[in-house]
């Protein structure tokens, strides 16, 4: 079997996909393979990639990273979830908070205890019932407390805010530790075998790099997987309109927010970051409802803090490759399809991505089985990413601009429009084949952005209404208690994790 073994991987692209692919191929895989990174200086990558969710975590814990050393070297802050304002209409405000909201019983999800009694008039808000987002409102952050099993900061669950550059440059120096050879310089032509695979790089500096098997990072351009292999890509626009974003640090303005917020304007949306040192900014917009001088002037009105660089115009089509894995070669990240950030999904993308491709990790043979596999779970997440995405725009009530009037009116995939049926039925939430959002993460959007469920699980009817309406405020006095109990969110930055500069600024 061993002259059957991959010898050479070749990774074209550094940044955020490139370098954790790196990382994870080098520490994860057996000894004996020999990794080979490209990137160019010249190029500039994305970097907008600066929220993440929790699945993170568990990334990083593969790779036997200390998350306070982390935090430290990406200038990082934590994260509990997103705010989102004026999006189901203007006024509006709700977080997508991370975990669950309240606790399920046996016979039913907390929630549907919640829905009869909201829809009785006898329940509001369904942010007391979120330890993250009663949390993140009032600025407070804890580690998960695992001696305390049967409280609701058991396992607090939290992702991260981080400088993407620094976390490209952090993972480079861990993967060069391993082995990875990092080559600097230019592709100017991709060499294939006679079965159209690819054989060798050649640089620009006349350099002929030959591997076993590639991996595509290389960003929206696809240089391999698309420019090469002619691959294809499914355009998801007529879906997900926005198709330019404008991005912007600026200087930090006040305590660090342990959530991003997202801000809806007339044709898009505006991200705001919170990190150590800068916050990350950017507006995402539909260039067919608002020119990018328009989209520009609103980001720049709506800073925090003075700018701290010229913004940046990104052009994107929300989509997919055909095929992520084409021959010989797998396209990791933005190569492999674009997701715009508005669940913080991208890098969670490049995770996943990997860790099915050390499941299937192959030969020097290729068996298609493996490679069509791989393909269509691929296509699933993508997909449920996608339909989480639309949820967003298609549910609400704005009307003030043409943006909004198309995102109402239009038609979404039929997977999506059975989940938003079935919850305005009866409050059902269906999560199909270990899909990545949990019913609590549909239910605070689909609520926040104003669709209102008929009716609920008549299981719940078990319970007498007073019987019901205890259960909930014990809950929501459960969850004060324990945001209570935590410290203020900057507070655990500068006691744990801040980062040296900062340290001796102050």
């Amino acid at each position: 079997m061993t002259e059957h073994r991959i010898k050479q991987i070749v990774i074209v692209g550094g940044g955020t996909a490139g370098w954790m692919s790196a990382a994870a191929l080098s520490q994860l895989l057996p000894v004996g393979h020999q990794y080979r990174l490209i990137e160019s200086d010249q190029i500039s990558t994305i970097g907008v990639g600066e929220a993440t969710i929790p699945s993170i975590r568990n990334f990083n814990l593969h790779l036997g990273i200390d998350e306070n050393d982390f935090i430290r070297a990406t200038q990082g802050t934590f994260k509990l979830g997103i705010e989102f304002v004026d999006w189901g209409r203007q006024g509006s405000n709700y977080i997508h908070g991370f975990g669950s909201v309240g606790r399920d019983q046996p016979t039913a999800n907390f929630f549907h205890y919640w829905l009869k009694m909201h829809q009785a008039g006898q329940a509001d808000s369904l942010e007391p019932y979120s330890i993250n987002t009663m949390a993140a409102r009032l600025g407070k952050f804890s580690r998960g407390r695992p001696d305390l099993p049967n409280s609701p900061l058991a396992d607090l669950s939290y992702a991260f805010h981080f400088d993407a550059g620094l976390y490209a440059r952090y993972l480079r120096s861990y993967s060069e530790a391993r082995g990875v050879r990092r080559t600097e310089g230019r592709i100017v032509e991709t060499e294939l075998h006679a079965d159209g695979s690819i054989a060798a790089l050649l640089m620009e500096n006349g350099e002929r790099i030959g591997g076993d098997f590639f991996i595509d990072c290389s960003g929206m351009v696809g240089l391999l997987i698309e420019q090469a292999l002619h691959t294809g890509y499914e355009d998801w626009s007529h879906w997900l309109p926005c198709d330019r974003a404008i991005a912007v640090p600026c200087e930090s303005h006040g305590p660090m927010a342990a959530l991003t917020r997202s801000t809806a304007h007339t044709a898009g949306w505006q991200w705001r970051i919170p990190l150590q040192h800068r916050t990350g900014n950017g507006h995402v917009f539909s260039s067919k409802f608002m020119s990018a001088d328009e989209a520009q002037a609103i980001l720049m009105n709506n800073l925090d803090g003075q700018p701290l660089a010229e913004p940046r115009l990104l052009k994107f089509t929300t989509g997919k490759r055909k095929r992520a894995w084409n021959k010989n070669c797998v396209a990791i990240g933005l190569s492999g399809g674009f997701m715009e950030p508005l669940e913080s999904t991208s890098i969670h993308m490049v995770k996943t991505a990997l860790m099915r491709l050390i499941s299937f990790f192959p030969d020097r043979g290729f068996d298609q089985v493996d490679i069509d596999t791989f393909n269509r779970l691929c296509d699933k997440e993508y997909a449920q990413i996608r339909d989480f995405l639309i949820l967003h725009y298609k549910v609400g009530t704005r009307d003030d601009s043409a943006f909004w009037r198309y995102c109402r009116d239009m038609e979404v995939p039929p997977e999506l429009q059975r989940k938003l049926d079935l919850y305005a039925s009866h409050g059902r939430i269906l999560r199909e084949d270990e899909e990545l959002f949990p019913e609590d993460s549909w239910l605070q959007v689909m609520h926040g952005q104003g669709l209102r469920a008929r009716g609920y699980n008549p299981v719940v009817d078990q319970r007498a209404p007073d019987e019901i309406a205890d259960f909930l405020q014990g809950t929501q006095a459960v969850i004060r208690k324990c945001v209570d109990a935590m410290g203020s969110h900057e507070q655990f930055i500068k006691a744990n994790c801040q980062a040296a500069s900062l340290r001796r600024a102050a």
